[in-house]
């Protein structure tokens, strides 16, 4: 039951992670939603016992996209326009 929990608990944080990511107005803000969604699914992998998949997720979806979006958003301006 715990486990049923678990997953659902994980699932609604990636729904309520991505919108929050649709509708936020500073893209750094964007970009740590995206990081929590990949997070939570990697977790959400390994609970599926796809170890390896959890691995790359983590790797790739949660550490590398996010600093790389950082970076970029850091060199750029940050904030929209309201045109």
């Amino acid at each position: 039951m715990i486990y049923f929990i678990l997953i659902l608990f994980l699932m609604i944080l990636m729904i309520a992670a991505a919108i929050y990511s649709v509708y936020q107005k500073d893209l750094m803000y964007a970009t740590i939603g995206t990081g929590i969604v990949s997070l939570a699914l990697s977790i959400l992998f390994y609970l599926l016992q796809a170890p390896d998949v959890a691995l790359t997720e983590a790797a790739i979806g949660a550490a590398l996209t996010t600093i790389i979006f950082v970076i970029a958003i850091r060199n750029t301006i940050r904030y929209e326009g309201d045109d």
